[in-house]
């Protein structure tokens, strides 16, 4: 299947469909298809870029340590990943090989990988119908709110989408990780619980 995303299919049913998807070559290396998990129904949609290599693995998302620390900033911010769906904008593991030894090493993916990809991204969001959307970093924040939105200029401010009553964007957790100093860390990761925290306000507006 070259990434045709049945029409009003179930998450189960795109899940499915998506394992055997073809259509960029980061099926070839990838270990598998890493779709979005959690809440059928959830009133609160996260959107992050890819897997990383722990996702790749596992075949679920958000579980290395971008993941953990996505999971402790959900928690400080009143927000239950049990009652979430998380997902990314891409499905595969893009990758380089490190230098040395077996390490894979993160590779941001093309913009023909998240076009690839899109049908599905689209597929969740008609299935779950979040009240509140969230994308975490640029990639999936373009992919959601188009080319021109720049987290850095426009994160934690509601901006209009056609799928989902709210949305906004925040960086992504594995951003965080790379924080030069651990001063400049806890600062950061105070500011993206505080984006959360916006999020699951306007849950209840």
């Amino acid at each position: 299947m070259a990434g045709s995303a049945p029409a009003g299919a179930s998450l189960r049913e795109l899940a499915a469909a998506a394992r055997d998807c073809t259509a960029c070559e980061l099926y070839k290396t990838g270990t598998q298809t890493v779709f979005g998990s959690g809440a059928r129904r959830a009133s609160i949609m996260l959107v992050g870029e890819q897997p990383g290599d722990a996702e790749d693995r596992s075949g679920e998302p958000f579980v290395g340590p971008a993941g953990k620390l996505l999971d402790r900033a959900l928690h400080d911010a009143g927000l239950d990943r049990a009652n979430l769906y998380l997902t990314n904008a891409v499905k595969h593991f893009r990758w380089e090989p490190a230098e040395r030894g077996k390490r894979r090493i993160h590779r941001k993916p093309a913009t023909a990988h998240v076009h690839a990809c899109h049908p599905w991204l689209v597929g969740e969001l008609d299935a779950v119908r979040p009240r509140v959307l969230v994308a975490l970093g640029a990639t999936a924040a373009q992919a959601l709110f188009g080319k021109a939105f720049r987290v850095t200029r426009d994160r934690g401010r509601p901006v209009p989408s056609p799928w989902a009553p709210y949305a906004l964007a925040t960086v992504h957790p594995s951003a965080l990780l790379r924080a030069p100093d651990e001063e400049s860390r806890h600062s950061e990761i105070a500011r993206f619980i505080e984006d959360l925290k916006k999020a699951a306000e306007l849950l209840r507006s």
